[in-house]
C-alpha cells in the first residue's frame, strides 16, 4: 500500500515497505522539529465523518491531524529530540493520531479540547507545547484557556479601564472648577 500524503492528512498503512516507513519517519521528524505544539490523541471509536469534521476544524486553526503507526511516531519523536515522556509505551499504545501546528501552539489544543467535549471518542494522551512535555491533564487545562483574542481583549480592557476612569474623573473635576469660577465671576 504505502502512504497517502497531502498538506493536511497522512494515513500510514500497516503493510508498508521499509523505504516508505523511512520517508514517513523523516517527514514526521521534520514536522515535529518545526512544530510549536505536538499533541497525541486517542481516536478509538471515531468514525470517518467525525475524523473529517475534526480535520476541517483543525485546518481552520492552521494545524494538522495525522494518523501513523505508534512505532513510527516513537522513532520520529526520538529523532526530533522531543521529551522522552512522549515515547512511553502507555502513551504510544492503541490508536494514536497527531495534532500539530507550526504557527499557533495553543489553538489546535483548544480546538481538539472543544471537539473532545462534544465527542467522547477523542481523548488527549500527551503533548509538547513550546518544547515542554504536557500530560493529558495539562492538555485538558490548556484546552479550556480563553483564546488569544479574548486574552488580548481582557488585557487591553484591564489597562484601558483605569485610564478611562482617570479621564472621567479629571473631566468631572474640570467641569466642577469651571462651574465654581463661573459662579464667582458672574
Amino acid at each position: 500500500m504505502g502512504t497517502k500524503d497531502n498538506t493536511h492528512k497522512q494515513v500510514v498503512s500497516r503493510h508498508m515497505k521499509k523505504q516508505d516507513k523511512t520517508v514517513v519517519i523523516d517527514k514526521l521528524s521534520k514536522d515535529f522539529s518545526e512544530a510549536k505544539s505536538v499533541t497525541l490523541v486517542d481516536f478509538t471509536g471515531m468514525n470517518i465523518q467525525s475524523q473529517n469534521d475534526l480535520k476541517a476544524k483543525l485546518r481552520e486553526a492552521k494545524s494538522r491531524f495525522v494518523v501513523a503507526k505508534n512505532t513510527l511516531i516513537k522513532i520520529a519523536l526520538t529523532n526530533a529530540k522531543l521529551p522522552k515522556e512522549m515515547t512511553e509505551n502507555e502513551i504510544l499504545s492503541g490508536q494514536t493520531a497527531i495534532i500539530m501546528s507550526s504557527e499557533d501552539a495553543v489553538s489546535p489544543i483548544q480546538t481538539a479540547g472543544k471537539f473532545a467535549s462534544e465527542n467522547e471518542s477523542l481523548k488527549f494522551k500527551a503533548g509538547v507545547l513550546e518544547g515542554l512535555f504536557q500530560d493529558k491533564d495539562s492538555l485538558v487545562a490548556v484546552s479550556k484557556l480563553p483564546s488569544k483574542d479574548v486574552l488580548v481583549g481582557q488585557t487591553v480592557g484591564a489597562i484601558a479601564g483605569p485610564m478611562y476612569a482617570l479621564i472621567s474623573n479629571l473631566q468631572a473635576n474640570i467641569q466642577e472648577l469651571l462651574g465654581t469660577l463661573s459662579a464667582k465671576v458672574g
